[in-house]
């Protein structure tokens, strides 16, 4: 009985040491999806802020041409009366 005992241990150890062994792997695997998906989120943000850059930018660029039409016609009104 004692060796039957002795063997199962030792499976179960076989067992326990495989498994071990697969979580481990299976948790770097998770680790690098994690870090692959903050660097996606991080360069998604700089895409965003960037993108509100923009817009701040051809709002401006619209707002001078508007400002420059205005005065264009006020130009055109007085040389005109």
């Amino acid at each position: 009985m004692a060796k039957e005992y002795c063997k199962w241990g030792h499976e179960m150890q076989r067992v326990f040491l495989t498994f071990m062994v697969c979580l481990t792997l299976a948790a770097c695997g998770l680790g690098e999806t994690a870090v692959s998906a903050a660097a996606g989120a991080a360069s998604e943000a700089e895409q965003a802020k960037e993108a509100l850059r923009t817009e701040a930018r051809v709002k401006q660029q619209l707002d001078a041409a508007a400002t420059l039409e205005a005065q264009r016609r006020q130009a055109a009104d007085a040389s005109s009366q």
